[in-house]
């Protein structure tokens, strides 16, 4: 493998970016040039938004090429581009071999819920100390449990399932991804179990994943959850979660919990401004930032 680098203004950096790719780029990320210097800048934006900008105002953009031949033709056609005058080869340097595999899993280690239940890469063994586990690789869909928000919910989940899971007779993960509440509910007691999500992709991710941990669930598109349920779980981002208030609201049966995830700390007035007129949000975990809201249906 060939690595082409160049030096883009942060006016040229998506034009050079999509050129690279139109010229056959294995891969192109984008990089401050200025990086581990005074003139370093963060790029601040919303998790889940599009970037507010493009890049830096100086840009190092990196292309993967598989041979140099291939990296230098297209530095050529790039550079001979109108548009492209402010554009400068840095470097066009090899790659080392390495198992991508590997090394990608390396970077994955079990990750712990409570003590006793974990979420377990299908590469590792579980620990001895854990009781639950749930099989689900990094990279398959969003909700793989090594984000706050997803953690949270889980945790909330454990904790709580001892006391209030044969209340569960019905239980809804609205936003499934990658169905990974849902199973967490399901191994903690939780029964007929609806996942929905907007993305078919997703909802076949969740049916793939409960078949894996061998629980039992109805995965589909949104229209799929009807009627009231004891538990309703929502891990999306607070945008959405304030738009789907009287809806997951409305989903939410007598003596039944709500729990809300995808939040930041400075969102919480909103979101409890939100679903004040149907149910009484509270903050009931910080992680990272992050914050899980809940609410209990007298």
């Amino acid at each position: 493998m060939v690595e082409l680098i160049l030096l883009a203004a942060e006016g040229d950096v998506e034009t050079v970016s999509d050129a690279l790719m139109e010229l056959d780029a294995l891969s192109v990320s984008v990089e401050d040039a200025d990086a581990d210097s005074e003139a370093e800048q963060a790029l601040f934006g919303e998790p889940g938004m599009p970037p507010p900008r493009a890049g830096w105002q100086r840009s190092t953009v990196k292309a993967l090429y598989p041979d140099e031949e291939a990296a230098l033709e297209a530095a050529t056609l790039l550079l001979a581009q109108e548009w492209a005058g402010d554009v400068h080869v840095v470097a066009v340097q090899d790659v080392p071999d390495a198992d991508w595999v590997r090394l990608t899993q390396s970077q994955f280690a079990p990750v712990e819920i409570t003590p006793s239940f974990w979420i377990v890469p299908t590469w590792h063994e579980p620990p001895a100390q854990a009781e639950q586990i749930i099989r689900l690789d990094p990279g398959l869909a969003f909700g793989t449990g090594t984000h706050p928000t997803t953690r949270m919910c889980l945790r909330w989940i454990a904790t709580h399932a001892p006391e209030l899971s044969p209340a569960w007779v019905r239980t809804l993960d609205y936003g499934c991804g990658s169905g990974i509440l849902a199973i967490g509910a399901a191994l903690h007691g939780a029964q007929g179990i609806d996942a929905v999500d907007i993305d078919p992709a997703a909802v076949e991710a969740t049916s793939h994943n409960a078949q894996a941990n061998g629980v039992t669930l109805r995965a589909g598109l949104p229209d799929l959850a009807q009627g009231a349920y004891p538990l309703v779980l929502a891990n999306i981002l607070a945008t959405p979660l304030k738009l789907l208030a009287p809806l997951l609201c409305a989903h939410v049966a007598p003596g039944g919990h709500l729990v809300l995830a995808g939040i930041l700390e400075r969102q919480a007035d909103e979101l409890t401004a939100a679903y004040a007129p149907w149910l009484r949000l509270q903050v009931s975990d910080r992680d990272d930032g992050w914050i899980l809201m809940t609410a209990h249906r007298a």
